[in-house]
């Protein structure tokens, strides 16, 4: 087939390039110029998703695969310039979910709406991203908007935490990188509380295999087949990083006195009992997600320590110079470690 990927250069796209060319397909990608090197042997349109898709104008391809539609109005510009394709999928997310507060949300629970003034007035002038607050309210509309433009055509991937090498959001590899320094470390919460993560490879694996069969609809991408805690997710990057770690697990109630982000500066970690900001109830259900359709429908999943040693290699290989994204300072971590302590006396 010849398949277009509107992004494919960062993270899940890259991963979709290499899944669709081991199965023999073509790949063109469309997006911005900014990462050529990374494909040079790829055709690579350049463009702008919201004021300048010259470049798809007279193109063909079979199927299309969306990893960088933010706002409605950009996807549904897309739609109506591909409509020739047999498929479209569109790469979304479960912060689509209006609830997350509900454990084992599936693919008929409720979404996040906008009013259109409200997202026109946001949107304006940006082709996104659009993180925070209007993050899933946005994925939620564009959805929309190429169901209304594609119809049947259209597979929408709910994709929960993706993890993996050149993981740009810096969540999962924080954990991995840290473990793997050893030493005391500061853990959030309870350990027995659930965790969910998509391996990248797993993911764009599947992705192109549901293509092939031309399978459309809205899946839920969340894994592990079982339930997966923090505390053995930890202790499984101990053992590959095989390091002499240990872990001091902190209540809830400490990390918000002391003003602990979490998510960002503690990353994969959402309070069980007290709302995030603005929120009214605890987002148990974020990190809680129904998955059976998906796994139904042929996904399968990667061992943990297979996606962990993949992690850490590329984490050994990473630019010092790196930005990043998420994660706790070690001076601060800590600090709070003694806090704790003396606390706990």
């Amino acid at each position: 087939m010849d398949i277009l990927i509107l992004g494919g250069t960062r993270f899940l796209g890259r991963f979709l390039v290499d899944a669709a060319r081991e199965k023999g397909h073509h790949v063109t990608l469309f997006n911005r110029g900014n990462n050529n090197d990374i494909f040079p042997e790829i055709e690579q349109l350049k463009g702008d998703r919201d004021s300048d898709l010259h470049a798809l104008r007279g193109r063909k391809w079979d199927a299309a695969i969306d990893t960088s539609g933010f706002i409605p109005r950009t996807v549904l510009k897309s739609c109506k310039l591909l409509s020739h394709v047999n498929h479209y999928t569109y790469i979304s997310s479960i912060s689509v979910y209006k609830d997350p507060s509900k454990p084992g949300l599936d693919e008929q629970a409720e979404l996040h709406s906008m009013d259109h003034k409200e997202v026109e007035k946001i949107t304006h002038g940006t082709a996104g991203p659009i993180y925070g607050k209007y993050y899933g309210p946005l994925k939620s509309l564009s959805e929309k908007a190429a169901k209304e433009e594609l119809g049947e055509k259209v597979l929408i991937i709910r994709a929960g935490q993706i993890v993996g090498p050149y993981d740009y959001t810096d969540r999962l590899p924080y954990w991995v990188k840290r473990i793997s320094e050893g030493g005391e470390i500061l853990s959030p919460g309870r350990p027995d509380r659930p965790v969910q993560f998509i391996d990248v490879k797993d993911l764009a694996r599947w992705i192109i295999q549901l293509i092939e069969q031309n399978i459309t609809g809205t899946f839920n991408a969340v894994g592990p087949d079982r339930t997966l805690t923090m505390g053995q997710l930890l202790e499984e990057c101990k053992k590959v990083s095989k390091s002499d770690a240990t872990f001091t697990w902190v209540t809830e109630k400490f990390l918000l006195n002391n003003n602990v982000e979490a998510w960002r500066e503690m990353p994969l970690w959402l309070p069980e009992e007290y709302p995030l900001p603005g929120a009214p109830k605890p987002w148990n259900g974020f990190l809680a997600i129904n998955n059976k359709k998906a796994i139904n429908r042929g996904l399968t999943f990667s061992s943990l320590s297979e996606t962990l040693k993949a992690i850490l290699e590329w984490e050994r290989n990473r630019p010092k110079e790196d930005e990043r994204k998420a994660g706790m300072d070690r001076q601060w971590e800590n600090h709070l470690l003694k806090l704790w302590h003396e606390s706990s006396k």
